[in-house]
This record gives C-alpha cells, sequence and structure tokens, in this order.
C-alpha cells in the first residue's frame, strides 16, 4: 500500500498560525515600507516657477518689492500663500530677486527707509541691514545673507522659484 501525504494536526496548526503571522507582519511593514519609498516615487510638479507678473522691461537698478501669490499644499489643505521679492537688476545687468525677510529674527526688511544708509535694505525690529546685493552688514544683528529666489525668464516676463540660500552665505 502507498502511504498518503497526510499531514497532522501539529503541522496544519503551525502552518496557520505561521500564515497568519506572516500576513499579520506585512500589515506592519507595508506602511513603513510606503514611508520610505513614497518620496522616490512621487514626481515632482511641472514647473514651481510663478509668474510674478513682471516683465523685464519694467525692472531699474532700484529695488522694487513685488508680491505674488505661490500655490501651497500642506497634506490635505492647500492655499494660496502671498509672497514677496524685491527685484532689480545689479551692476552688471543682471536680474536680481532677494527674499525680503531678515535673517534675524524674520521681520520684513525695507528698501533705502533708513536715511543714515538710503542705499541699503534695513530692518525696523533690531537695525538689521544688508547692502544692495543682500549681503548682511557686518556688526549688525542678521548673520547670514538674504535669501535669493531661482528665477526664470520666459516671453520677456518673470518667473520666480523657491527662495535658496544666498551664494555668499
Amino acid at each position: 500500500m502507498a502511504k498518503k501525504n497526510e499531514i497532522s494536526r501539529r503541522q496544519f496548526l503551525n502552518y496557520t498560525l505561521m500564515g497568519t503571522g506572516g500576513f499579520m507582519a506585512a500589515g506592519m511593514l507595508m506602511p513603513m515600507v510606503r514611508f520610505a519609498i513614497d518620496p522616490i516615487l512621487k514626481t515632482e510638479a511641472a514647473s514651481d516657477m510663478v509668474d510674478i507678473d513682471m516683465k523685464v522691461d519694467d525692472i531699474t537698478t532700484e529695488p522694487q518689492m513685488k508680491k505674488f501669490k505661490v500655490h501651497q499644499v500642506d497634506g490635505w489643505y492647500e492655499s494660496d500663500v502671498e509672497q514677496a521679492a524685491f527685484v532689480f537688476k545689479n551692476d552688471k545687468g543682471d536680474i536680481v530677486a532677494l527674499s525680503p525677510v531678515c535673517k534675524h529674527l524674520g521681520c520684513t526688511v525695507d528698501w533705502g527707509t533708513n536715511p543714515a544708509y538710503p542705499d541699503e535694505f534695513f530692518c525696523p525690529c533690531h537695525a538689521g541691514r544688508y547692502y544692495k546685493d543682500g549681503v548682511n552688514v557686518e556688526g549688525t544683528p542678521p548673520l547670514a545673507p538674504l535669501d535669493v529666489y531661482e528665477m526664470d525668464i520666459k516671453d520677456g516676463k518673470v518667473f520666480l522659484g523657491k527662495p535658496m540660500p544666498h551664494p555668499k552665505a
């Protein structure tokens, strides 16, 4: 007589418990794996550049404050956030866009409002000063230069991206 391929009760219980434990472990590990891999699989937006409604011909050597809106997604909440930039042409004729956020305490700087230093950015919170190129004046509260916006020019219009640390930082 040929022996049937039977499994004992003990083997059946062992296989069942191992299978159930494997499904439970997979259920716990999948969210962690997804969390680790999701940023890699997520596609970047086609363009983070925003049209600030400013033409290249309108830009002068005097810094002009330009406000614009950026669409922002925080989890499930979407909103349009107002941002600002000082846009001007430097001595070489290159267009520069500086963030108006002071690197000391986050106050908003302004151009030419301090009568003692008319050609500098001035922060009224703690008398912080920056040269026209955005570099902080030595001996004043800010310890770093103003951030510089990523910039692109298309069809004579200025597009700004995210603020990045100043190259002289």
